[in-house]
């Protein structure tokens, strides 16, 4: 825990070389390391990792540790770590009416976590919320937003929880918190963080699912998280399970979100229950209950099994709100898989992990981590424009049908903020 006014550590981060940032990123996510693991690793010499550790701690962002005997005669390793509270970030996640954050140090260890109601939607007031949470915690080196919309270059170009269009929320937080801010797909930010500070930490291949509000699929492939030419991310949601199957919104039928989304899946069921409500029916053996959980458990085996299909992921990190579903109906999801898996479905590593919105939070402050170190983060802003930008009718999404989401002419050419 640290205190909302303790500002200890520093906000300025140093301009590094490219050579520089992939030792500390090495560091970073492998965990302590001696001079001559990173210069093997990295393929470089001795006089130039020397020079550029020397820099970095120097720079406050590496600190000598402890020693390690080495595996030949000599004088032991001496062990490099990151100096995890030289920095601060502050990572939010927005759902539909709540606000979540998380302040990490620079090794995306959580310090504390922040929950909030949003009492509204509209883009303004929700930037207001988060700049009132910055400033509890001075000394910010970056913040990360993450939601559940499609993010292009920290335009929000649609969010159909939050009923957004074409809002420039990260020029909007940078300069209403004067942090630099980077945004992106809350799905995308959790599957890098998962990769970089995770159980996915070292893995050349990894798939992140989750399930609950939407459906959503996270794929690192080669070392890198996958986005498309167009910057969307991963879409599975639409696979086919039954051409007989419930209504999707996108027109067909039988589609993996058709089964899978939690307020589909409660519309299916008479009473409109509450999802706590609906699981106590199906450990209480009610039959409808049991079959609509079965029939989700099913389709989440075949989105798994049709992912292991495309990269064969070293790993499928399974998590979300929706998560319960797999308790409940852990059998038929296997069932899905060895339907669906064209090889030996124990081939496929499916690490079910515990659900905390604290983590989503996290792993906006991850996101941070990520632009700051790589430079993709904004500069230091300038003084933000008087007017409101955000909430004319145009950064306001209009109704729109069940499962679509809304699209303006600026958003549909994939216009960059």
């Amino acid at each position: 825990m640290i205190s909302e006014a303790d500002a200890t550590a520093t906000s300025s981060w140093p301009e590094l070389p490219e050579v520089a940032r992939g030792v500390l990123l090495e560091v970073l996510i492998h965990g302590p390391l001696s001079r001559a693991e990173i210069a093997t690793r990295l393929r470089l010499s001795r006089p130039t990792l020397t020079r550029v550790t020397k820099a970095l701690v120097a720079q406050g962002l590496l600190v000598e540790g402890d020693t390690r005997p080495r595996a030949s005669a000599g004088r032991p390793s001496e062990m490099l770590h990151v100096r995890g509270p030289a920095h601060r970030f502050l990572g939010v996640k927005l759902t539909a009416d709540r606000l979540f954050a998380a302040v990490t140090d620079l090794t995306a260890t959580s310090l504390t976590t922040v929950e909030e109601p949003l009492r509204s939607a509209a883009p303004d007031d929700v930037v207001a919320r988060i700049a009132d949470v910055a400033r509890r915690f001075p000394g910010l080196t970056g913040i990360g937003v993450t939601l559940g919309g499609v993010v292009l270059d920290g335009l929000v170009a649609r969010d159909e929880l939050l009923r957004w269009t074409d809002v420039p929320l990260k020029a909007a937080v940078t300069g209403a918190t004067r942090v630099p801010t980077a945004v992106d797909n809350d799905v995308q930010a959790l599957t890098a963080a998962e990769h970089w500070f995770g159980p996915g930490a070292g893995l050349t291949s990894l798939a992140v699912i989750t399930v609950g509000a939407g459906v959503g699929t996270g794929l690192i492939v080669s070392g890198g998280l996958v986005a498309g030419s167009h910057g969307l991310p991963p879409h599975f949601s639409h696979t086919l399970v039954d051409a007989a199957g419930p209504q999707c919104g996108c027109g067909r039928r039988g589609c993996v979100s058709s089964y899978l989304m939690t307020h589909v899946m409660l519309r299916r069921l008479p009473g409109r229950p509450t999802y706590a409500e609906a699981l106590d029916r199906v450990r209480a053996g009610e039959p409808h209950a049991r079959q609509v959980f079965d029939e989700a458990g099913y389709a989440l085996g075949v989105l798994i099994g049709t992912v292991a299909n495309v990269i064969d992921p070293q790993k499928v990190l399974l998590t979300g709100d929706g998560l319960p579903l797999y308790e409940v109906s852990a059998p038929l999801v296997h069932d899905g898989i060895e339907d669906t898996y064209e090889d030996d479905p124990d081939l496929i590593d499916l690490d079910v992990r515990p659900f905390d919105f604290s983590e989503w939070a996290r792993s906006g402050a991850a996101l941070a981590i990520k632009a700051t170190i790589t430079g993709s983060i904004t500069d230091r802003p300038r003084a933000a424009p008087r007017q409101a930008l955000l909430s004319s009718p145009s950064n306001t999404a209009r109704a729109s049908p069940p499962g679509r989401m809304p699209r303006s002419a600026s958003s549909t050419r994939h216009s960059r903020w």
